[in-house]
């Protein structure tokens, strides 16, 4: 019963430790649900008589709504734990403690396994300790055990110990953290103790000033050729088996007949045409289904992992430092432009990250995430269409027409002030192995955000385009806008794909449907029938995420403009590609 539990709000800066440590303390997930592997809104773990409210990191230079989250979290609630990093403690204490001052709670210094070797590390907490007139509890939050059921201490991976004794080594005992948010003490609004560590971890390639951003950027590129790999290699050769293991039912489903007494009940022997359409035609469930899984799954999981890996490793902080003296030239931070990469695993989770990004980037952010973050619905559509034609080599310039002109977008429509932000970050992070738990969280929210969101609108788009080809209506509409079409040299037949892309990006691999046409086009002609049914307006529920994290005005301005700018930008592909092949 959470209206028993005293509630405690842990604060601190971004990468501080604050979720391991919620986590680490109750061994829970978050009551509320978390978005792309990072804290950007408040989220709840439960243990016992607490409720621990893990809130995003405060960046104090900059104007974030993640910040005012944290601050909003701060003012409702009493009882605080000050969560600070030992390898930069004094600036820490001297940045949060004005902010909680006069509020009963406790300080929890993470990383200490980084300043534990120093001999007077424990006397200098002592003295802080004394100073501040709080607990003052020393931890390493990555490496956190738990508390039991039963009061024991939980070691590990579900190792029993009763007493920190038989902890192993570097593991830290959450039950002084917990004892201390129990009995803490009043937070002054500063300290007079200096224990002076300033610790920075080592430099890597991504610190160099040339290398850095190049390096970066493959780390970014990893996830889109590991999925391209996957796509040529696994995906297209299971495509057809799983197409002809299904031949049987879609025979048995053209030629079912009904009971005799269900027959007589309704007045028909067969199922009724339009059902018939809906499963088996070129654009019913079954004939589209299988994508979904053979090249739409796979490819979310792998984005998916490669993004927890990198969050829980540490690295995506590390390439947003090197990134952003580049990107801050056409209107993005370097935090903005992993916010935009996420979306190549799921729209929805980046659109909410835009949270810790800047108020003058974020709704430019949003724009890029809109116009050129190929989510793993229109990522595995855009691999599948180009493996229909035997063009599978044509991802690389898509890759690079989608970037190109992403880039270009963005330098036209972001404010100028947005070319002189700042990176708001204190320190450089610690690189590690990624834990396999945080990966597998990550990964966890993609596959939920699937079954519970991309299943159910696919079977409504491939229910819809299929009733519209039974009703004649695909034609109809096919020769209404074989005008439009044909100013950027595609056939009637592209315009279905193009609207329905617009709905669900799984829509352009509607494109297969009519596979022998495709086949005819030339390379120039699929390039821009994929690009402009990829970029010409966001996805149905990337609009709706847009417009309950900002507004519907502004979705509005957005739509307008991606527009613009995807008919312009397909038209300068279409028109070059004639002149030059």
């Amino acid at each position: 019963m959470s209206d028993d539990r005293e509630r405690v709000v842990l604060i601190g800066k971004e990468s501080v430790g604050k979720s391991a440590l919620a986590a680490g303390l109750t061994g829970a997930v978050p009551a509320s649900s978390t978005v792309g592997g990072s804290t950007v809104s408040s989220e709840i773990y439960r243990t016992g008589d607490l409720e621990l409210v893990d809130t995003p990191g405060i960046t104090l230079e900059a104007d974030t709504e993640t910040t005012r989250e944290a601050l909003s979290e701060l003012e409702a609630t009493d009882r605080v734990v000050l969560v600070v990093s030992a390898t930069d403690l004094d600036r820490d204490l001297a940045d949060l403690l004005p902010l909680v001052q006069g509020r009963p709670g406790a300080v929890v210094v993470t990383y200490w396994d980084k300043v534990d070797d120093d001999p007077g590390a424990r006397e200098g907490i002592a003295s802080l300790e004394t100073d501040l007139g709080v607990p003052v509890v020393p931890v390493d939050a990555r490496n956190l055990t738990r508390v039991a059921a039963d009061g024991g201490v939980e070691f590990g991976a579900g190792g029993g110990a009763d007493s920190a004794a038989e902890a192993p080594t570097g593991a830290s005992d959450p039950r002084a953290v917990l004892d201390a948010i129990r009995y803490g003490g009043t937070l002054p609004g500063g300290t007079a103790t200096q224990v002076g560590w300033e610790i920075q971890p080592p430099e890597t390639i991504l610190e160099r000033p040339y290398l850095g951003p190049a390096a970066s950027a493959l780390v970014l590129l990893l996830p889109a050729v590991v999925a391209v790999w996957f796509a040529n290699t696994v995906a297209g050769e299971l495509d057809p088996i799983v197409g002809e293991a299904l031949e049987p039912a879609i025979v048995r489903i053209e030629t079912a007949t009904l009971p005799d007494s269900l027959a007589s009940l309704l007045g028909f022997e067969t199922l009724p045409d339009p059902l018939v359409a809906v499963l088996v035609s070129d654009y019913g469930l079954l004939a589209m289904g299988p994508f979904l899984f053979v090249w739409a799954l796979p490819t979310m999981l792998i984005f998916a992992l490669f993004m927890g890996a990198y969050k829980a490793s540490g690295l995506v902080t590390r390439v947003t430092a090197a990134l952003h003296p580049v990107m801050r030239r056409v209107g993005l931070t370097g935090r903005d432009l992993v916010r935009v990469v996420m979306g190549f695993g799921c729209n929805v989770p980046a659109v909410t990250s835009t949270r810790s990004c800047s108020d003058c980037t974020r709704c430019t952010t949003i724009s890029a995430i809109s116009f050129g973050a190929a989510c793993s619905y229109q990522f595995p559509a855009t691999l599948a269409v180009f493996a229909a034609v035997g063009m599978s080599w044509l991802v690389v310039p898509y890759l690079v027409v989608l970037v190109a002109t992403t880039l270009l977008y963005v330098r036209l429509i972001a404010p100028p002030e947005a070319r002189t932000t700042s990176l708001a970050t204190d320190r450089r992070t610690y690189l590690e192995w990624p834990r396999p738990r945080a990966v597998w969280r990550e990964a966890r929210t993609s596959l939920a955000s699937f079954v519970t969101t991309a299943l159910p609108i696919f079977v409504g788009i491939c229910a819809a385009a299929a009733l519209l080809d039974y009703a004649g209506a695909l034609e109809r509409l096919g020769g209404a806008l074989a005008p439009a079409m044909g100013a950027f040299g595609l056939p009637a037949e592209a315009a279905l794909p193009v609207v329905l892309a617009s709905v669900r990006k799984d829509g352009i691999a509607l494109l297969t449907a009519d596979s022998a046409g495709l086949a005819a086009l030339s390379p120039v002609q699929v390039l821009v029938a994929v690009y402009l049914a990829g970029v010409l307006l966001p996805c149905l529920v990337t609009a709706i995420t847009v417009a309950r994290e900002v507004s519907v005005r502004f979705v509005a301005k957005l739509l307008a403009r991606q527009a613009g700018a995807a008919i312009g930008f397909a038209l300068a592909i279409a028109w070059l590609g004639r002149l030059l092949f």
